[in-house]
């Protein structure tokens, strides 16, 4: 029984039990929340359902938590009920009811949902600008970003994965002009971008265009430099559907549009020249200019704009990814909706912090390449794509992360990507032996009563749940620390209970039944691990 089937059932047995004493059923809550205790000699899982419910319908909490028990103990799903503290009820499953959990991790989609079925979700990330290689705030959001598309997409949303090419602004010329005095040999401009990519753009574009004029390096080293950002994202594991060029929204002409809209309805003023957004009336902490004085929009025209394209191509969600200097685009962008008239709820904006890195105990600071900055290719270059992918993913992005390249180097359970991958792999190799020996797996999971398979099986049922949530609140790290947690389940359940038989030791029900235990909790780990983009691998 996994915990979102006991708590429908908790749930079920309170509405009943109230209903049977003639007290209001609406008092009980729609989702029931049952945990496991932290202290597992307190049962398998805990409620507190009774103290949630008992004042709404005029009893005391211990009563109801009593009714609750005597009810509950009588489910053949429930082993025992006890009643702890104000109104707590600590229940014990039963082991035939633990073994249907086995049973559904074996299925195929285990951990998936359909919550959001139907949801339209379009996700932006990473639209770093097509000015250098991906740095490491890019490459967190290139892991962190894909995961969540996956981890959605297995909640049954529609996911489009969508890059910003910012190739529009002063950004651009900056750029082409750097490329220009390399191809030159002149020193960088005072406001350009170094590093020997810059060079080898040039070089190239000139190869292809001897006699490049500033438009021509603009057309060609641009792409060029788009190209090794979509190479760099595709060996990273992270690809997109859709690449939206920035410069379009002003060459359609679209960009007028959306500003003609919002004078029209009232949400444009004027000002010292400049036409302004009322986006305090929207909950900003200030008007946003969105034509400056000079008559040229300024960044937010753009946005506004492709705001207006994302909902009109019928997206339900946008949610934007976004760097750690952009906490004020969060009330800028539900403003813009709101502007338009739209929903602000339909836009959501995550910001992640920054990434450093560390080497001996000290900050690693310069790239080979960029010149300036540690990219993604020099990341991947030191500890691999799935090392450097579950680094990236295994925390929360509200917080700057560290990543200790020694450590992640390590093949060693202080790495905890090795960790994770070394218990799918040390399954792998029991499944292998177990097939060599000639053990088929067995069904009979009631025979799985040692505490470690216990722990093992209803960690197993916490995965769905596990997703379930990482999809609500947008926080794919919530897998990898699962599957952290897993993996010390598995390893402590392996030293304690021997899965194959030893030498001329007869097979038993027992070791069939620990076999297809083990089978589901590869296929656990597999489904986590994709999640993540990262490989589960057979041997290590």
């Amino acid at each position: 029984m996994t915990p979102a089937a006991l708590a429908e059932l908790v749930r079920a047995t309170a509405v009943d039990v109230l209903s049977g004493r003639g007290l209001d059923t609406t008092a009980v809550p729609a989702v029931v929340t049952v945990e496991r205790p932290r202290n597992p000699e307190h049962g398998d899982y805990a409620t507190n359902l009774a103290l949630q419910t008992a004042k709404k319908v005029g009893v005391a909490p211990r009563d109801l938590a009593t009714w609750l028990a005597e009810a509950l103990e009588q489910q053949p799903a429930i082993a025992g009920a006890e009643i702890a503290g104000p109104g707590f009820l600590n229940l014990r499953i039963a082991t035939e009811a633990q073994g249907a959990i086995v049973r559904d991790a074996l299925e195929p989609g285990y951990g998936t949902g359909a919550e959001l079925g139907g949801k339209k979700i379009n996700l932006e990330f990473v639209s770093a600008n097509p000015t250098g290689p991906i740095h490491l705030g890019g490459a967190r959001w290139a892991a962190v970003g894909d995961a969540l598309g996956r981890v959605l997409t297995a909640r049954g949303a529609e996911v489009t994965r969508e890059y910003y090419f910012n190739d529009a602004g002063a950004q651009i010329d900056r750029f082409v002009r750097s490329l220009v005095a390399a191809s030159k040999g002149e020193p960088t401009p005072e406001d350009g971008y170094a590093g020997t990519y810059v060079s080898d753009i040039a070089a190239e574009v000139l190869r292809r265009e001897p006699s490049a004029d500033f438009d021509q390096f603009r057309e060609v080293g641009v792409g060029l430099m788009f190209s090794e950002i979509k190479r760099s994202l595709h060996e990273f594991g992270t690809d997109f559907d859709v690449f939206f060029h920035e410069d379009s929204l002003h060459a359609e002409g679209r960009v007028e549009q959306a500003v003609e809209k919002l004078k029209a309805n009232g949400s444009l003023y004027e000002k010292d020249g400049a036409w302004w957004l009322r986006s305090t009336d929207f909950g900003d902490d200030k008007d946003r200019v969105v034509i400056k004085s000079d008559g040229n929009p300024a960044y937010i025209a753009g946005d506004i704009a492709y705001l207006v394209d994302k909902r009109a191509r019928g997206f339900d969600l946008c949610i934007y990814m976004l760097g750690a200097d952009h906490h004020g685009y969060i009330a800028r962008l539900k403003a813009a909706a709101a502007a338009l008239g739209d929903d602000p709820d339909s836009v959501e904006v995550l910001i992640g912090q920054l990434v450093n890195l560390v080497s001996d105990g000290q900050p690693v600071r310069m790239s080979k390449r960029a010149g300036t900055v540690i990219t993604m290719d020099d990341l991947v270059e030191a500890v691999g794509v799935d090392a450097a992918r579950y680094a990236m993913t295994r925390s929360s992005v509200d917080s700057s992360l560290d990543i200790d390249l020694d450590l992640l180097r390590k093949h060693s359970n202080d790495n905890p990507v090795y960790y994770v991958q070394y218990a799918h792999a040390r399954i792998s190799a029991v499944l292998r032996n177990g097939a060599d020996l000639g053990v088929t797996p067995g069904d009979d999971f009631g025979l799985l009563t040692h505490e470690r398979e216990g722990d093992l099986i209803r960690t197993i049922g916490e995965f769905p749940r596990v997703v379930a949530t990482a999809a609500e609140l947008r926080e794919p790290h919530r897998v990898a620390r699962y599957l952290e947690e897993l993996a010390g389940t598995y390893h402590r359940f392996y030293e304690a209970c021997r899965v194959l038989p030893r030498g001329d030791e007869e097979t038993t029900p027992l070791h069939q039944a620990r076999l297809q235990l083990c089978t589901a909790t590869k296929r656990v780990f597999a489904a986590g691990l994709a999640l993540l983009g990262v490989t589960a691998p057979e041997r290590m």
